[in-house]
């Protein structure tokens, strides 16, 4: 499975990414970037709980009721790994007809979403993940279950799908 940036990626961008009939996709994965913002996430909230768990019930009742962090560092812990599963999980590709979005590590799901149904592509970055330079692109579709997110992607990359998403939308819904 691929890590990182895209392998195959070009002057003017990810080379590749649509393949012919009867091939298989070209996935690509999502940057590390998303999996840093999201472990640093995990750190900062689990270890603010541990914090809370562990000092006040430690200072106000006696230092044996300091055990009450180690629930929240465990599964800091566990959650850790968990969420490299998770990220490793995630992986899109373009093809001639429609987007393909993978990801899930015991329910994978995959999603199909055909360029001539596509309404309306965005691409969203709020302050965290502006921070770490990452940004999530949304598919809005006619049918609400198809609508489909691609998270922690590099801006420039956000906007290229974005931009080759609408123009592949624009023509294949004209003739509809």
């Amino acid at each position: 499975m691929e890590t990182g940036s895209p392998q195959n990626t070009g002057p003017d961008g990810p080379q590749g990414t649509i393949e012919d009939a009867g091939t298989e996709p070209v996935w690509i994965a999502l940057p590390p970037g998303l999996l840093k913002m999201r472990r640093l996430l995990l750190v900062v909230w689990l270890g603010l709980i541990a914090l809370a768990a562990g000092l006040l019930p430690g200072l106000l009742a006696g230092p044996a009721w300091a055990a009450f962090a180690l629930p929240p560092l465990a599964l800091m812990v566990w959650g850790w790994v968990m969420t490299e599963r998770n990220w490793r999980s995630w992986r899109y590709a373009e093809r001639a007809d429609d987007l393909l979005i993978s990801r899930g590590v015991l329910w994978r799901e995959e999603t199909v979403v055909p360029y001539g149904r596509m309404q309306l592509v965005e691409v969203t970055s709020g302050p965290v993940e502006r921070h770490f330079g990452l940004a999530s692109v949304q598919l809005h579709t006619a049918a609400a279950a198809t609508d489909a997110t691609i998270p922690g992607l590099d801006p420039a990359e956000a906007e290229r799908l974005r931009d080759r998403l609408t123009e592949l939308g624009e023509a294949r819904s004209a003739g509809l």
